[in-house]
This record gives structure tokens, sequence and C-alpha cells, in this order.
């Protein structure tokens, strides 16, 4: 249903929309979905068990209230004993469409930043094997911080450059944007085949290596070059 706002009167109060500060702008970018790829890094595959060979990119998604700005904490999630950070790069799309061909797709790119695919792997690893999916180890509540977006027309289309995690100072991830299995314009393309992407809509890219677990109280710094950096305290 497509409605002016105006025109409706809610049973109950809407919840608010979520967005993302954007640098250098007062204003903010409104989120409407959150998609994520997965296993896009060969080495991350391995150490996942998997074969990281070029097979067709796989996704799934976190619900867009389930951001957590820089700065912010990070609330230790119920029923996991088990929680990892995987650092992405997160493309922030400016519009969208059906069946985006790779040459047209960085023109629908709005900005970049940094973020966490934070994960309750023990639930997910229950998932996989009993072939279920993957939400109640992906899209639990604060699953998905994010730093401010940087706009593409200020720090261009990063196809590389080094991607890092530290947790209390020490290094546990580090890669390179150029190690992706897929780029950014052949996800959104593939992507665009399967859902209608819409302006808000947010991709995070896929970690590299040395995802691991996080504790209460533990400080989690994440820093892509050219893009910027997130910092997050888990809770």
């Amino acid at each position: 249903m497509n409605v002016s706002t105006a025109d409706i009167h809610y049973v109950l109060a809407p919840q608010p929309r979520p967005a993302l500060p954007v640098k250098g702008s007062p204003k903010f970018f409104p989120v409407h979905r959150i998609y994520c790829v997965g296993r896009n890094y060969a080495e991350h595959a391995k150490e996942m068990g998997h074969d990281p060979s070029r097979e067709p990119p796989f996704f799934f998604q976190k619900n867009a209230d389930s951001l957590v700005m820089d700065g912010e904490t990070f609330p230790y999630p119920p029923r996991s004993k088990d929680v990892h950070h995987e650092i992405e790069l997160v493309v922030a799309l400016g519009s969208g469409g059906r069946d985006i061909a790779v040459k047209d797709a960085l023109a629908h790119v709005y900005g970049y930043a940094v973020g966490l695919d934070m994960t309750r792997r023990d639930l997910q690893g229950e998932a996989k094997k009993l072939g279920r999916p993957w939400e109640v180890g992906k899209a639990f509540e604060a699953a998905a911080p994010c730093a401010a977006i940087g706009r593409a027309g200020d720090i261009g289309h990063p196809a590389k450059g080094a991607i890092s995690l530290a947790v209390n100072g020490a290094t546990r991830q580090q890669g390179d944007l150029a190690e992706m299995i897929w780029s950014v314009p052949e996800i959104i393309a593939q992507l665009s085949g399967l859902f209608e992407l819409r302006a808000g809509d947010l991709i995070y890219t896929g970690t590299p290596a040395g995802v691991g677990p996080v504790q209460r109280g533990d400080k989690l710094h994440g820093v892509i070059a050219g893009v910027g950096e997130l910092k997050v305290t888990v809770g």
C-alpha cells in the first residue's frame, strides 16, 4: 500500500526510521533494508571450512533497526556463548532497480562505510546443521554496527585498500578490499536479479579471515583505508 503518511492514522505509534549519519553533512541517510554477502573472501571461506572457488554469491538479511552507531555499545545478545566479529565494507545505495548491469552498478551507490556483521556463531552453526535459515545467528538486535557514510563523490569507489579489525588493541582481522571474490558492481548486479533494490539499502560485502569471539567489555576498532573507522564496545 502506497499512501501518504499524512493520510494514515495508526493504531500504534510507528517506530522511527533507522538512519545513519553522513560525513560532512547535517543530514542523515535513511536505511531501507540491510543485505549481507556470505563468504566473499577466499581465506574466510577456507577458515569456515568451505571451498573458496568463485561460486555464485549468496545473501542473507539483517533488520534495519539492528544498526549500532560509531562509538556506541553493542549489547552482548542472549542465548549465545559464541558471538563473533566480522569487519566489512558497507555499500549505501542512493538509487535502486531490478537487473542492474555490472557496468551501471556504481552509478547507484551513494557512499560507503565501515560495518560489523556480528554473528551468534553457535546458533548459526546449529541452523546450518539442520538446514534452517540463519536469522537467529545473524538478524538479532544490534547485529549491524555501522559508522557514518562517506559519500562516493568525496571518497570515490574503493576497490582496494586495507581492511582490519582490532580487539582491545590487538589485530584480529586483516585483508584488502581487492581480495573480495565478488566486486561491489558484481554484488549489486547479482543482488538486483533477486530483489528490487531501493534507495536507502545497505549491502555488507563480506569479511576477511580472522573472525573470532568477543567478550563483554571488549573494545572493537575497525578501519578501512580511504573509507573510515568504526569503534564499538561490547556491553
